[in-house]
């Protein structure tokens, strides 16, 4: 029991950590959201490699690492899944870089029900009618804030669909959670590189003292969410995390209204209040499928 409770407790954190990243963002107005985004990833890198070495898992991970370089074909999975979740990264911080926190956060909010659509497209499993109400509803949100906004909410689409099919695409490959960031970041990081040095306005750290320091506190941010989700999925049930993976998108949408006053009137309100119905449907809906396979 405490242990199932402790795995609750670190998926909490992991998603708290996650909702407020917006605020880390914002602490660096000077810094462009390409520089932040390869910054995180270097760092990110770096910041593994380090906790591999103090964990004493430093072997470990290279066995997972030369397994992946004898399949061709797992490897160019693992390199596909690093360039989704780098524009994954790059639009939510570009997002949060242009004062559109709220569409960062519906973003998440409808990621869960992407999920969904890819397994009845990818892995053809039958669409329940929960599921249609709950991705209906949650269009139909969609719409009315394209509608009422007069833009189509672009960035929130590409964050739900790039983070959906970087899930599908890790299904393919069997690897740790730590030892995926760390492959994962390690692919994109002579990219990023290769920018930071030769093209980025500033050249690579040279920002004044704070600002590099957060540059490299962006890979502790990136990294240390995951490790605890990673000890989380082990112990919580998918009901639990059903539940918990609306904190993040929640945190940000409360931060957006009320600490980066961004504008949330009536129109917005009735726009989420469909896509909060078709989580609501997509919840109810897998409790009582699960209640009926227990029967």
């Amino acid at each position: 029991m405490l242990k199932k409770e402790s795995g609750v407790f670190a998926g909490i954190i992991a998603y708290v950590l996650w909702g407020i990243l917006p605020f880390y963002w914002k602490l660096m107005p000077n810094i462009g959201a390409v520089d932040i985004l390869f910054y995180r990833i270097v760092w990110s890198l770096v910041f593994m490699m380090i906790y591999f070495v103090l964990s004493g898992k430093l072997a470990a991970f290279w066995i997972e690492f030369r397994g992946l370089l004898q399949d061709k074909k797992s490897f160019l999975t693992v390199a596909l899944a690093a360039v989704l979740i780098s524009c994954n990264w790059g639009t939510f911080i570009y997002t949060v870089h242009i004062g559109q926190v709220q569409e960062a956060s519906l973003g998440y909010y409808i990621n869960p029900l992407f999920n969904v659509l890819a397994a009845a497209i990818y892995l053809k499993e039958p669409l329940t009618r929960q599921a249609k109400l709950a991705t209906a509803s949650a269009a139909i949100g969609v719409l009315l804030l394209t509608i009422q906004t007069g833009k189509f909410p672009l960035a929130s689409i590409i964050m739900a669909a790039t983070f959906c099919i970087y899930g599908v695409t890790k299904k393919k490959v069997v690897l740790s959670a730590s030892a995926s960031l760390t492959i994962e970041t390690m692919v994109i990081a002579p990219v990023g590189l290769v920018y930071l040095i030769f093209f980025s306005k500033a050249g690579f750290m040279g920002y004044d003292l704070t600002s590099n320091l957060l540059t490299m506190g962006a890979g502790i941010v990136t990294a240390i969410p995951l490790l605890l989700f990673a000890y989380a999925a082990k112990k919580m049930s998918y009901v639990t995390l059903g539940f918990i993976q609306y904190i993040a998108p929640t945190i940000m949408l409360l931060q957006a209204v009320f600490v980066f006053h961004e504008p949330y009137g009536l129109a917005q309100l009735a726009a989420f209040s469909f896509i909060w119905l078709g989580i609501l449907i997509f919840i109810v809906g897998n409790l009582l499928n699960m209640r009926k396979a227990n029967i």
